[in-house]
């Protein structure tokens, strides 16, 4: 298990103080419902699953995003996914419900999973929501792969990142420029991580 530099009940208590600092009712609604749903999951490195969207919030945060319908969508990603939540019994407004269930990976039938890929990460555009939580959570993620993931498995995220991942960072700065800042910030990151990683395993992976 590594060790975690964030502990969960400090950043609950941060953002619930700074969402009902600012009125952000979604925002409450949802700390209270993932830290529920998630209660008894933990990530690949052994932490309570809980941390991902409260570090993913936490970070949000800290590049000035204060909407509420964001930080929510963030809190509530892998509600769906992860915990077999109907987006409909999601205790917020219709905005995030839609963010999230548009968060939630399905492989329709008759689809590979490629073609479902390329659906998912295309709808992703129709909520600004869905589309900063995807990114803030992939940021969070390449952050925390070394160490929990297998070579293959490092390789397959770098791929999934550099050609899904990158080009709907583009595509968001298009459609939403007023989000440029948050956006170069979160490009620089996984950027930054993806090439130094996949720069380790081939140096690794010559001198074998």
């Amino acid at each position: 298990m590594k060790h975690s530099a964030f502990h969960p009940e400090k950043m609950y208590t941060y953002l619930r103080g700074y969402a009902s600092g600012l009125g952000m009712k979604d925002t409450l609604k949802a700390l209270a419902f993932a830290r529920e749903k998630h209660k008894d999951q933990f990530r690949k490195s052994g932490e309570p699953y809980i941390v991902h969207p409260l570090t993913m919030a936490c970070n949000a945060v800290s590049m000035g995003i204060k909407e509420d319908a964001v930080i929510a969508t963030i809190l509530l990603h892998d509600t769906c996914e992860d915990c077999g939540v109907n987006p409909n019994e999601l205790p917020v407004s219709d905005p995030v419900k839609h963010a999230v269930d548009l968060m939630t990976f399905r492989v329709m039938d008759g689809e590979t999973k490629e073609v479902a890929k390329n659906r998912y990460y295309n709808m992703l555009l129709q909520s600004r929501e869905a589309a900063m939580t995807k990114l803030i959570d992939r940021c969070h993620n390449v952050s925390s792969m070394a160490g929990t993931f297998s070579v293959e498995k490092l390789k397959s995220y770098i791929e999934e990142t550099r050609h899904y991942v990158l080009p709907l960072l583009r595509k968001v700065k298009n459609q939403y420029p007023e989000d440029s800042d948050v956006l170069f910030v979160l490009k620089y990151h996984i950027v930054s991580v993806v090439d130094s990683i996949d720069a380790t395993i081939q140096v690794f992976e010559t001198e074998k």
